[in-house]
C-alpha cells in the first residue's frame, strides 16, 4: 500500500501533536467540548482531565459550553470600530436574538466578538462557522441571517475576500508576478546547501514577521545540528491587528510558500514541514491543502523530490484555535505539541531544540515566499530592488482612515509619506506601524524611510507588515486603550509583568480617557511599561507597551490636555458618558 506524506509525518510525531486538530474538529461538529470528550481524550493521550481542559480553555475558538448550531465571530478591532462595528453588532443581536457573548434561546446562533481576523481591508467583517463575511452593514447582516434561518449554509453564501493588491513596484513585483512552479527547486537543487546559505547571505533576506533576524543565519545554524530529525515550520499565525499580508500570499501565492519550505528542508537537512495556519484562516485551509496535494502528485513533495536522490520532504497543515500569543515562535511550538500555547523559557533556541525538541527552522509566510522567488528569479533580480543595505521589496498591509486599504508591495527605501499618498490616507494624524506592538509615528516623521536599516544618523522604520492610519478626529487615548485591552485579553498569563502590567495600563488609560488622570498616573504607566519590557517572558510581552511609551513622547501635549487639572488656567473636564449610562434603559424600556 502506498504510504502518504501524512502517514510518514504521523510516524515521527507523537499522537498528542494532533490534539489541537482533534479538539477543533469536535468543536466544529458538536459545538463545544463536553466533559465526556475531555475524559475520552485524556485516556487516549494518557494525560489528566485537567491537562486536556487546560488546553481547551486556553484557545478562543474552543468552548466548554454549547455555542449554537452556527457560531458568529464579529471582529472588534479598531479598524472595525471606526468602520461601523457597533451598528453591525446591534444588527447581529437583533437578527439572531443572541446578545454578544451568548447563544440565542433556540440554540441556533452563538454570537461572540474576537480580535483581528485578518480582514482589516474589508471591515466590518465576521466569521460565521469560520467562513468570511465582509463589508458588513445592517441590511447585509439581516439578509445573511435570514438566509441561514431558511437553511442556507454559511459555506455557500459567504463572501470571498478580495486580495486588494493595490501597488507593486514599477521595477517589477517580487511576490505577485506569475510563479513558474518547480523552477526555484530546480535552481536550488543545482547548489549545495552551503551554496544556498551563501546566496541567502548575499540577499540580506531577514525574517519578515518583524524580528528581522537574518534568514541565512537561522538556516545555517539548523543545518549544522547533528540530529537526523529536523523540521521546517511556517508561522502562518499572523495575529497582529491590522496585518493581512499572509492571508493574501496564502490565497494567491501558496506555491511559492511551499517551494520556500522545500528549499529550507533541502538546505537544513530536514524531511518534514508543517504550516501552522491561524484558526481565523480556516476558510483557506482546503485551498492550501489542495495545492500541497498537487505538489505530491507532481513528485515535488514526498520521496526523492524532483529526482534529487536522498532528499525526502513531507508537509502538513496544523490549524490554530485562536491565540495571539502563538505568533511567538516558542508558544507556537508548544501549541503544535498539543499543549497550551505558552512561551518557553529561552534555555535553547528553536534551531537547537524546537519542535519535539529537535532542530527547527521557523519562518513566516512572507520569508518562505521570498526565498522561493530569489531562486526562481535569481539573486541579481532581487538585489537590484530596494536600497543599499536593504535590498528587495516588502509587503505592507495598509488599513484604517484611507480610501485604498489593501496590500502594498514596496521597494525598501520608500518613505511613509509616499505610502500614505498611494493609499490615499484621509487626514493622517496618528500612524501605527507593525501593529499595536510596533511603533506609532506622527506626521512630523512622514519622511522617514521604510527599510531594514537601523542607522544612528537616519532612523529608518522597520515595518513588520502593517500600517494603520488614524485621522485627527480619532481619540488617541481610545486607540491606546483598545491596544491595552487587546494585550490584556491575549496575554497567556504565565508571567506577572505581562499579566498585571497590561491590566494596570488599561485601567490608567481609562482614567485618562475620563479626564481623571494626573501626572503621577502617566509616570505609573511609564513605570509598568518599563517593567514589562525588561522582564516579560517573551517578545510579545516585551513589545506590548511600545505604542503607549512612544505616544506619550510624541504626542506629549495631547496627553497633557487630557489630564485632570486643578489650576485656573487649565480646568479639566471630567468625562461622563450619558449615552452609555442610560443605554440599557433605552434598549429595554419598550
Amino acid at each position: 500500500m502506498h504510504q502518504s506524506g501524512a502517514d510518514r509525518l504521523f510516524e515521527v510525531e507523537p499522537l498528542r501533536s494532533y490534539l489541537l486538530n482533534v479538539l477543533r474538529n469536535i468543536q466544529m461538529s458538536e459545538g463545544y467540548i463536553s466533559d465526556e470528550k475531555i475524559s475520552l481524550l485524556a485516556k487516549k493521550y494518557d494525560v489528566s482531565n485537567v491537562e486536556v481542559e487546560g488546553v481547551v480553555t486556553f484557545y478562543h475558538f474552543l468552548h466548554r459550553k454549547p455555542t449554537g448550531r452556527h457560531v458568529i465571530y464579529l471582529n472588534n478591532s479598531l479598524t472595525s470600530v471606526i468602520k461601523g462595528y457597533e451598528r453591525v453588532k446591534e444588527s447581529f443581536e437583533r437578527e439572531t436574538g443572541a446578545l454578544m457573548g451568548s447563544v440565542d434561546r433556540t440554540g441556533t446562533f452563538g454570537l461572540f466578538s474576537t480580535p483581528c481576523i485578518g480582514l482589516s481591508d474589508q471591515e466590518p467583517a465576521a466569521l460565521i462557522d469560520f467562513y468570511p463575511f465582509i463589508n458588513l452593514n445592517a441590511i447585509k447582516v439581516k439578509d445573511i441571517i435570514n438566509s441561514i434561518k431558511q437553511g442556507a449554509s454559511p459555506a455557500d453564501i459567504c463572501d470571498y475576500p478580495a486580495d486588494n493588491i493595490r501597488y507593486t513596484p514599477i521595477s517589477g513585483s517580487v511576490f505577485f508576478s506569475d510563479f513558474k512552479e518547480g523552477i526555484s527547486l530546480v535552481n536550488a537543487f543545482k547548489l549545495s546547501p552551503q551554496e544556498i546559505i551563501e546566496e541567502l547571505k548575499k540577499s540580506q533576506l531577514a525574517g519578515r514577521g518583524g524580528a528581522f533576524f537574518p534568514t541565512w543565519m537561522k538556516w545555517d545554524a539548523t543545518r549544522k545540528q547533528e540530529s537526523t530529525l529536523k523540521f521546517i515550520i511556517c508561522n502562518a499565525d499572523e495575529g497582529e491587528p491590522g496585518t493581512f499580508k499572509d492571508r493574501v500570499l496564502i490565497n494567491s501565492q501558496a506555491a511559492s510558500l511551499i517551494e520556500g519550505m522545500i528549499i529550507g528542508g533541502y538546505t537544513a537537512g530536514a524531511s518534514y514541514g508543517i504550516i501552522y495556519l491561524r484558526g481565523e484562516y480556516f476558510w483557506l485551509a482546503e485551498k492550501l491543502n489542495t495545492r500541497i496535494q498537487a505538489y505530491y502528485q507532481k513528485g515535488l513533495l514526498g520521496k526523492t523530490i524532483g529526482g534529487k536522490d536522498g532528499f525526502n520532504f513531507d508537509l502538513r497543515i496544523q490549524m490554530g484555535a485562536g491565540a495571539y500569543v502563538c505568533g511567538e515562535e516558542t508558544a507556537l511550538l508548544e501549541s503544535m505539541e498539543g499543549k497550551r500555547g505558552e512561551p518557553r523559557t529561552k534555555w535553547f533556541l528553536p534551531v537547537e531544540k524546537g519542535y519535539l525538541q529537535m532542530p527547527t527552522i521557523i519562518n513566516n509566510v512572507e520569508t518562505f515566499c521570498a526565498v522561493a522567488r530569489i531562486f526562481e528569479k535569481g539573486l541579481d533580480n532581487y538585489c537590484e530592488k530596494g536600497i543599499p543595505g536593504s535590498p528587495g521589496t516588502k509587503i505592507i498591509s495598509v488599513s484604517g482612515d484611507c480610501s485604498l486599504p489593501g496590500i502594498y508591495e514596496i521597494e525598501w527605501g520608500m518613505t511613509v509619506a509616499e505610502l500614505l499618498e498611494l493609499g490615499e490616507a484621509n487626514d493622517p494624524y496618528f500612524i501605527q506601524v507593525s501593529g499595536p506592538s510596533g511603533e506609532c509615528i506622527s506626521m512630523k516623521e512622514k519622511y522617514r524611510r521604510i527599510s531594514m536599516l537601523d542607522l544612528l544618523a537616519r532612523k529608518d522604520i522597520r515595518c513588520g507588515g502593517a500600517l494603520t492610519v488614524y485621522n485627527s478626529q480619532r481619540d488617541l487615548i481610545m486607540i491606546l486603550s483598545k491596544y491595552a485591552e487587546f494585550f490584556k485579553h491575549e496575554s497567556c498569563g504565565i508571567c506577572t509583568p505581562c499579566r498585571a502590567g497590561n491590566y494596570l495600563i488599561e485601567r490608567k488609560l481609562d482614567k485618562l480617557r475620563n479626564g481623571l488622570a494626573s501626572r503621577e498616573d502617566l509616570e505609573n504607566i511609564r513605570s509598568w511599561a518599563n517593567i514589562m519590557k525588561a522582564s516579560s517572558r517573551c517578545g510579545l510581552g516585551k513589545t506590548a507597551p511600545n505604542s503607549i511609551i512612544l505616544a506619550m513622547e510624541k504626542f506629549a501635549e495631547y496627553f497633557y490636555k487630557r489630564l485632570y487639572h486643578t489650576d485656573n488656567q487649565h480646568e479639566g473636564i471630567v468625562a461622563f458618558d450619558m449615552e452609555a449610562a442610560i443605554s440599557d434603559y433605552e434598549k429595554y424600556k419598550n
